[in-house]
């Protein structure tokens, strides 16, 4: 990236590196930049994919008004009532039907100077295609402020969609996103949620609605500083046969809060789901609560869960020591181990930004 481009945004570039923002297109297949309220920056450098503002996308489409709360409800809560608004602002990204579009699309909400960012976005995966996105949210250092996120996706038949959403806010920034995604029949959606960076409250459950041999697949790595509260978590409704869905959450506290929350309910036969959370305690004044939900509305159904919270093993330390290395080596690598999630098939790229992500919260655990 260039400095003349760097000015010319006006953010801090470091803190969107962070959260996996490259703003270069031989890396990417589109990007999409939005400073408070106002769209910064956004292309498209791939045939098969779009990339606007939601306010763009309204003005070009007509039918963009139909995927408008469509899944979310704009009476659920008082933050969906705030940001319903006609000064909320968004991405739209969309993947036409049959466009396998792995080089991942970028998104980046960045929270400079407004009291409270309101966003709706909206994604379309159509029927056939393969979409990537990376979403970087983040915020100008030394700001205060909230950031109410409103998204909902759509995963047609057939189709794949990974998205993976990386946070790195300030400890004084409260966050809401609301978030809902429609899987067609046939159709896959992989979530990925990394947060490992002081902020002062982060406050999200998305629900995914699964039709006809649908599958999900919610991961999470979240990391609780001193100060911080983080109430996550992820809901999976498998109304339609033989859909699937697997929530797989890692939690560490280091002086923060977390409840770790997942949900999943068989509304459908011959349907399947796992939850598996782990928390790790690195701090004896944190907070690790798991609540695992398991609900079944058919016989013929396999829901199962497993939950564990604890200590880094003393036992494990000192194998590590006996191997060579020192004390603050061997935490590190049972950490950085611990944080770790197989993501199958997930592109090399955002492999790469998760791994990076993780690679420099790790000083701050030790």
């Amino acid at each position: 990236m260039s400095e003349e481009y760097e000015r010319e945004l006006g953010v801090d570039t470091e803190k969107l590196k962070e959260v996996g923002i490259e703003l270069d297109k031989s890396k990417r297949s589109g990007t999409f930049l939005l400073e408070d309220q106002e769209t910064k920056t956004f292309a498209s450098f791939f045939e098969g994919v779009e990339v606007m503002s939601i306010r763009d996308a309204m003005k070009k489409y007509d039918w963009v008004k139909n995927y408008f709360w469509k899944l979310l409800d704009r009476n659920q809560d008082e933050y969906t009532r705030e940001a319903d608004t006609e000064d909320v602002n968004g991405y739209f990204i969309r993947a036409l039907p049959g466009a396998k579009v792995e080089i991942p699309v970028e998104a980046c909400l960045y929270l400079k100077k407004a009291e409270k960012q309101k966003v709706h976005n909206i994604v379309v995966a159509e029927e056939n295609s393969e979409l990537n996105i990376i979403s970087g949210c983040t915020s100008h250092p030394g700001v205060t402020g909230m950031h109410i996120g409103l998204s909902e996706f759509f995963v047609k038949k057939d189709a794949k969609l990974s998205f993976t959403m990386i946070h790195s806010w300030e400890p004084t920034i409260e966050v809401r996103p609301r978030t809902a995604i429609h899987i067609d029949e046939g159709g896959s959606f992989i979530s990925n949620y990394i947060l490992l960076n002081p902020v002062k409250l982060v406050q999200t459950y998305p629900t995914a609605y699964l039709e006809k041999d649908a599958r999900v697949v919610f991961n999470s790595v979240i990391v609780a500083l001193e100060g911080s509260t983080i109430d996550s978590g992820s809901r999976a409704v498998l109304r339609g046969e033989n859909s699937s869905a697997e929530i797989v959450s890692r939690a560490i506290s280091k002086g923060g809060k977390v409840i770790a929350r997942g949900h999943i309910i068989g509304d459908a036969p011959e349907v399947k789901g796992h939850l598996e959370c782990k928390g790790l305690m690195l701090s004896e004044n944190g907070l690790i609560h798991a609540i695992p939900e398991l609900e079944a509305k058919y016989p013929n159904v396999e829901l199962s869960h497993e939950a564990a919270i604890g200590k880094i093993a003393e036992e494990e330390i000192f194998y590590l020591m006996s191997r060579g290395l020192s004390k603050d080596e061997a935490t590190s690598a049972i950490v950085r181990g611990f944080m770790e999630i197989e993501i199958k098939g997930l592109p090399d790229p955002l492999k790469e930004a998760i791994d990076r992500t993780i690679e420099m919260a790790e000083k701050d655990l030790l």
